[in-house]
């Protein structure tokens, strides 16, 4: 089977979870069979075309007139999305024409449509979150309108949509009014840990870069925003302080609530309990989870939370707020402590608990460890992935359009 995926992320282009699944998925549906061709924005200077398997190639399309800094991100995908289109139409007259098209997320919905009607190809879609869901309900824009408008559209035009939580499944269905049984559940999922183990001294001198050694280390990694909770880690750390003693927040990632955290931090007179990292590389990520006496992550909304289960694969303690997928991911008192959503008490309890009772915690992360082995490798994950992709090759081969969709994209 041969499939033409379109990404708006792909390494080194990678913003957030919709990258790490598609770099992970890639491969993984390669060394299963699947002859994927990815097409995707050159937004982080990588090789134009990149085999990155014998049945996966990158093919990043250049986009100069997207230069313009005026132009929101509508505009901008609707101008990127007909260079996309282009380069899948060179694709098909060099391999022969796909089987059917996968895109991820509202991004790539006007080639991805485009597309479709251009072959008669059947369109898998997944959406990995919605608009609405990370405005909290509302939509408060004009741009925020446009986006919630694509996603539907692109739900609507999909042979069959994929999502990665159950709780991502009931918004498309309440939101878009997509009927439940058009719509797939396939988690995210996570490979074997690559960084290297950190052991005896190596490990104490890198965690002394973030903490002294009487200090327990809270650790928090992801994109900084408002959805991911963080201004309510701070508001627990008072608490967490007063009740457990020398403790160290490490917060690592980038994004526009940063210097907002900060002076949170300031009011609440913990900043120099605190240290924001900024962007950190992927070996002082897996590091920290190394080092780490807990992962935390509050988020106020999180359609999946791959980040849980990156915590999980390195065996660090992990607290979650009970919201969206991470309820999912996470089992409380099984494989995590699960706090209140928007609760800071419930969420400084979770954290001193997981610092004061480390065996209680350690079963925890034992537990972790299975749970991923036996629900969410990349091998697990791939399987489903294509039985989604036959089912739905084998509808259309049934269906009027096998008459005159022929895979080429006319």
């Amino acid at each position: 089977m041969r499939v033409l995926m379109l990404s708006w992320e792909y390494p080194p282009h990678v913003v957030g979870g919709l990258g790490k699944h598609v770099s992970d998925l890639v491969p993984a549906l390669a060394e299963a069979g699947i002859d994927v061709h990815v097409v995707t924005p050159n937004l982080g200077n990588g090789l134009r075309e990149e085999r990155v398997h014998p049945n996966a190639t990158i093919h990043r399309v250049d986009m100069p007139e997207l230069g313009r800094p005026d132009r929101g991100p509508v505009t901008y995908a609707q101008t990127s999305n007909s260079s996309l289109e282009r380069k899948a139409r060179e694709l098909q007259v060099r391999f022969g024409g796909f089987d059917l098209i996968h895109a991820h997320e509202w991004s790539v919905a006007y080639s991805a449509v485009a597309l479709k009607y251009a072959g008669c190809l059947p369109l898998v879609v997944t959406l990995h979150a919605t608009e609405r869901g990370r405005g909290l309900g509302l939509l408060g824009s004009g741009e925020a309108l446009a986006i919630n408008g694509t996603e539907w559209w692109l739900s609507f035009e999909a042979w069959r949509v994929i999502t990665v939580s159950q709780f991502m499944a009931a918004q498309i269905n309440q939101h878009f009014d997509i009927p439940a049984d058009k719509i797939d559940v396939v988690p995210n999922g996570v490979g074997q840990p690559s960084s290297r183990r950190l052991v005896g001294e190596e490990s104490r001198a890198f965690r002394r870069r973030f903490a002294h050694d009487e200090e327990q280390i809270v650790y928090s990694v992801g994109r900084v925003v408002y959805e991911k909770g963080l201004h309510l880690l701070i508001d627990a750390a008072p608490s967490i302080l007063a009740d457990h003693g020398p403790t160290k927040f490490v917060v690592a990632g980038a994004g526009d609530q940063l210097d907002a955290l900060r002076r949170l931090a300031c009011e609440r007179g913990v900043y120099d309990q605190f240290y924001f990292t900024g962007f950190v590389s992927d070996a002082d990520r897996d590091g920290l989870f190394q080092v780490a006496d807990v992962a935390v992550f509050p988020s106020v909304y999180e359609p999946f939370g791959i980040v849980a289960l990156e915590a999980m694969a390195f065996g660090c303690p992990i607290v979650v707020a009970a919201t969206g997928g991470l309820s999912e991911v996470v089992r409380l008192h099984q494989t995590g402590l699960t706090a209140h959503p928007n609760d800071p008490a419930s969420l400084a309890w979770a954290i001193v608990d997981t610092l004061r009772h480390p065996d209680w915690a350690r079963t925890r992360t034992e537990n972790a460890l299975r749970e991923v082995d036996r629900r969410y490798r990349w091998d697990n994950i791939v399987q489903q992935t294509i039985k989604v992709y036959q089912s739905v090759k084998t509808e259309w081969q049934r269906s009027a359009w096998a008459a005159v969709g022929t895979g080429q994209l006319v």
